[in-house]
């Protein structure tokens, strides 16, 4: 298999123990409900004395297929609620927080076409991304516009984009005029400054008083912040984007699906999207295969200190939202993780190797267990139904090592590299969907439905 990598810094797989535990206590903080909140009414009470609206910044990225979505919700944003937007636009970024740029554009592109429908925007493109043509085309009438046309026009700019349609971009280039590669790059250097101000890194990001909100499947935290505020000014209007539900009736062909689902046992998202998964084994009768992988930065893929802490925030937030036990977090990343999946495989001789995961999970990220120590992975056992006895025997085994290579090289071909991932396959193991997050439970469990239910 590929080599289990030691990383240090904000990619470290082997903290000592004073820092798994200080970070550890960070992550719990940054990701708590009492932040959160604290936050909020500092941020508001601030704009209040300062006489500010409300004021969300958003940074646009032309060819990135969750930017297309995004940019689409903001006239619709400035209609139902008294906000003013500032629009950024952003360039293709290849750093630490991209490990895959090319894999995440064109699953911006896909996963972005997926779930327009179901949010009630338009995904109309050809079936590639847009050339680089195109883009700097766009690029050009963009930065022409000024922030209230960006709102209008640059929505019918994306949309050109994504269609491939150079003939509309040249006749908006007429109407509107072409920004010199001079002004582009100004515009670019005072976004990605201003996002590194606001400490950020991704795009289609929406920021308001000191929270971020990625993307359509984000905007109804933020919504319903200003719906908290009385910033709803068309309260007869509905949400902009409201959060999927997730369908809980399925037809009896679901029962001859499957559903591949790729974890990670140090993976906040794969925590929080675990038990809504089963949930949606047992709902549906799918048939549930659940495929173990290294966390990523085990495998050589770094993490930038942002990130980790936006997705501390986010996780939490979400967690909240789905009513997941979730959110003291002993990290167990480095040999808590090796322990997990060697006490895995000894499980799965008893058809427990799935309880194992799920034990870990519960123990590392609700229940704030240090698996990094006997007595902790003694408590995941006993966690699975199993006996300690027998399993302090078996942390040392390697065995699981060409499995999870395995898994990761199938996670891979279908076009992901992280977790939580997943795959579904009709009764003949013909893919019908592949999406990764915990963001798609509703649009897996929607496809599903509508599968089974076709006669």
């Amino acid at each position: 298999m590929s080599e289990i990598t030691k990383q240090s810094g904000a990619s470290s797989s082997t903290p000592t123990p004073f820092m798994r535990w200080f970070s550890s206590k960070l992550m719990n903080y940054v990701g708590s409900e009492n932040r959160q909140e604290a936050n909020r009414k500092k941020r508001e009470a601030k704009r209040r004395k300062q006489g500010r609206k409300h004021v969300i910044e958003y940074f646009h990225q032309v060819d990135d297929g969750y930017s297309h979505l995004a940019i689409q919700a903001l006239p619709k944003l400035q209609t139902k609620y008294d906000v003013d937007i500032i629009v950024h636009y952003i360039p293709s970024t290849h750093d630490d927080n991209f490990p895959e740029p090319e894999l995440w554009k064109e699953m911006s592109r896909t996963d972005a076409k997926y779930i327009a429908p179901y949010y009630g925007f338009d995904f109309d493109s050809a079936d590639s991304r847009p050339n680089d043509e195109l883009v700097q085309l766009a690029l050009s009438i963009l930065c022409r516009l000024d922030n209230k046309e960006s709102l209008t026009v640059g929505v019918t700019v994306s949309d050109c984009v994504w269609k491939n349609d150079k003939e509309a971009l040249d006749t908006l280039a007429n109407q509107y005029g072409l920004a010199s590669q001079q002004d582009i790059n100004e515009r670019f250097a005072s976004g990605l400054a201003r996002r590194r101000t606001l400490k950020h890194y991704n795009s289609a990001m929406f920021f308001y008083e000191g929270e971020w909100y990625w993307g359509v499947d984000r905007l109804y935290h933020l919504e319903q912040r200003l719906k908290s505020l009385g910033a709803d000014s068309s309260v007869h209007l509905p949400m902009v984007a409201p959060r999927p539900v997730i369908p809980t009736q399925f037809g009896k062909r679901a029962a001859n699906m499957t559903l591949e689902f790729f974890v990670s046992l140090r993976s906040p998202y794969t925590a929080i999207a675990w038990e809504p998964t089963i949930k949606l084994a047992k709902d549906s009768g799918i048939n549930l295969l659940i495929k173990p992988v290294l966390p990523m930065v085990m495998r050589g893929v770094p993490a930038t200190r942002e990130k980790k802490l936006y997705i501390a925030m986010d996780a939490g937030r979400e967690a909240r939202t789905m009513k997941v036990a979730y959110g003291n977090f002993y990290d167990p990343i480095g040999e808590p993780v090796l322990h997990g999946y060697s006490l895995y495989m000894w499980a799965q001789n008893y058809n427990k190797g799935n309880d194992v995961l799920g034990a870990f999970l519960k123990a590392a990220f609700a229940e704030g267990i240090n698996c990094n120590s006997q007595r902790g992975l003694q408590k995941v056992v006993q966690m699975a139904g199993l006996d300690w006895q027998e399993a302090r025997h078996h942390l040392h085994d390697t065995s699981w090592q060409p499995l999870l290579e395995n898994n990761r090289q199938n996670m891979y071909e279908y076009g992901h590299w992280g977790v939580p991932s997943y795959r579904l396959l009709d009764e003949n193991g013909t893919e019908q969907l592949s999406v990764w997050g915990q963001d798609r439970i509703w649009l897996i469990a929607q496809r599903i439905k509508e599968l089974s239910q076709v006669v």
